[in-house]
């Protein structure tokens, strides 16, 4: 993939990871457990970053929708809320394991999807490029800075859920 500092470019690349993530913890012949805590690292990390250095710039912005945008953060908590259901599963590929995977699916999908359709091209229309690449950047630095600190760690997802 491009190296690219374009915010809105950043955030599809992570929406594609979670996808390719999401077909290894469907697959029997994955290592589901390592996808997952993958997957947990970044939809946390990704989800964080979004919250505290790309939505509050976005919402500056008159032509996106501020409540488009905080709808967004009210999908990362339920999201945070069916990973962190996933990640208390004791087997990994038991049927409440393959259940728990579906609903974690279906919140992050929706999420992606709606954000993609309404924040992600009302950015791209309305924010200059060298604005995204500043957020870009600012975004990558969050994400890698919590990704370090292992913020999809079960005990981290809990303090986010507040369980």
């Amino acid at each position: 993939m491009a190296e690219t500092r374009d915010v809105v470019e950043l955030i599809l690349q992570d929406h594609r990871r979670m996808e390719d993530l999401f077909r290894l913890m469907r697959s029997v012949e994955a290592d589901r457990a390592a996808a997952l805590q993958e997957f947990a690292g970044l939809l946390i990390a990704h989800a964080v970053a979004e919250e505290a250095k790309v939505y509050p710039a976005l919402k500056r912005y008159k032509n996106i929708d501020d409540e488009e945008v905080e709808h967004g953060e009210h999908e990362h908590d339920e999201g945070n809320k069916a990973l962190l259901d996933l990640l208390e599963v004791e087997e990994v590929g038991s049927e409440e394991w393959d259940s728990k995977l579906e609903e974690l699916v279906e919140a992050v999908t929706h999420h992606a999807d709606e954000e993609e359709r309404t924040i992600l091209n009302g950015a791209r229309e309305n924010v200059a490029t060298e604005r995204r690449e500043e957020l870009g950047a600012a975004f990558q630095e969050e994400r890698d800075r919590q990704l370090e600190a292992d913020c999809g760690s079960v005990d981290n997802v809990r303090r986010l859920v507040g369980s």
